[in-house]
């Protein structure tokens, strides 16, 4: 007997433990050299563990079992043959056979019980628990039809039905959920953020006429040209990294008793996927065009909705947006999300009336919110940050001439 010992790899920088949130196969099962086997949970996403070998697999960690990196989480004996029954399959078929098939020849106990068709793994139940899905809205591509969190996902992102109470039940029972190790990270860097940084919050409100106007007139146009939509964000981001390179502690870092300035803006993009808010970063924003901008979140949003985001691709920000008016949020004071120093909240969208030369209109209004770290930047630097950010939105033209107004570049101001 030749037994491979499957270590968990690293996931990224800075990860030192994973949970099993799901194994994807029964023990004594014959698996296929990179098949996927499990699905693993780090602080920062769920990530698929492939086979490294052939051979039958024997689990050394349990689903829910948190796990350090380079741990044994199974081994797989690389010395069994190939079932006759998955050889004869790939001959008829000219396919791989399913891989779970279980070796006659050699029975191995197996830990589990066999799943009856839809009943979903630990990791599944959870998130179909949080999106208030039943488990017959969904078909499972388990053994014998057990549902998989890949199948939620890919249930979720296409859009199905969800079911909706009609009210409460009248039942006083409880129960009791394991957090995931995402929600786990999350509530530690929340605490983190506001027992060590000073964090305060300053507000402003954008009349986005202007860009309204101008995505109406060139939407069509740009989708055509570029093959993406042009939406809200590519040009929050646009103005956010114009206003960066006027206000760079805005864009630093604290690292002990020095400042880390940053010669470049990764934007951190918050973005709601079926496991819950994640944030990816658009790298080298402040070098890139509104269809570019546009492209990369839009890749990004697609990987993060159908887990397929990689911890690379969310670590590493210098400064982040949220957008929390898609959900309907009129105002709100957002967390800075560590070790960054600030982060712009954008809102709702709401006709109010104002003061336009003397005259009251009605015009379409959003409130924003900058929350900074008071430690590096001044309540100054902040206000100047977001009025800067304003201007620039509610003058489009500043954003194509950088932080100048066109008439000032036109007289040499």
């Amino acid at each position: 007997m030749s037994l491979l010992e499957m270590k968990v790899p690293s996931p990224g920088e800075s990860i030192s433990e994973v949970e099993i949130a799901a194994w994807l196969v029964s023990e004594g099962d014959y698996v296929e050299k990179d098949q996927a086997i499990a699905e693993v949970d780090s602080d920062k996403a769920t990530l698929e563990l492939p086979a490294e070998e052939s051979g039958i697999i024997q689990f050394k960690a349990e689903e829910g079992d948190v796990v350090q990196v380079g741990q044994v989480v199974c081994t797989i004996d690389t010395s069994a043959k190939k079932p006759k029954s998955i050889a004869s399959t790939e001959v008829n078929t000219g396919k791989s056979a399913a891989p779970l098939v279980k070796v006659n020849e050699k029975p191995v106990p197996q830990k589990k019980a066999t799943y009856a068709q839809g009943v979903p793994s630990p990791a599944a139940g959870k998130m179909m628990s949080e999106n208030n899905v039943s488990s017959n809205q969904i078909s499972g591509t388990g053994k014998d039809g057990r549902i998989l969190k890949s199948d939620v996902l890919k249930a979720v992102s296409k859009g199905i039905k969800i079911e909706v109470s009609e009210g409460w039940s009248g039942s006083r029972e409880t129960s009791k959920e394991r957090l995931s190790m995402l929600r786990r990270k999350i509530a530690q860097r929340l605490v983190s953020v506001k027992n060590e940084t000073a964090m305060l919050t300053t507000f402003n409100e954008i009349d986005m006429k202007p860009i309204m106007d101008l995505r109406k007139k060139y939407k069509e146009a740009f989708a055509k040209k570029h093959e993406v939509n042009l939406g809200f964000m590519s040009f929050f981001t646009k103005a956010v990294t114009e206003a960066l390179q006027l206000f760079p502690t805005v864009n630093a870092q604290i690292d002990g008793d020095e400042i880390i300035l940053h010669e470049y803006a990764d934007i951190g993009i918050a973005v709601s996927s079926p496991k819950g808010l994640m944030v990816p970063v658009v790298r080298n924003a402040e070098s890139m065009s509104l269809d570019q901008i546009e492209r990369e979140i839009k890749r990004l949003a697609i990987k993060a909705r159908d887990g397929k985001i990689t911890p690379d691709e969310m670590t590493g920000g210098t400064f982040t947006i949220t957008n929390g008016g898609v959900f309907g949020s009129m105002l709100s004071t957002p967390i800075i999300n560590p070790p960054q120093s600030a982060i712009l909240g954008m809102h709702n969208i709401v006709e109010r009336p104002v003061a336009i030369n003397g005259k009251v209109e009605i015009r379409p209004i959003m409130y924003l919110a900058l929350s900074y770290d008071h430690r590096i930047i001044d309540g100054k630097e902040s206000v100047s940050f977001l009025v800067k950010v304003k201007e620039m939105l509610e003058n489009p033209d500043k954003m194509i001439f950088g932080s100048k107004d066109p008439k000032e570049i036109l007289l040499g101001l």
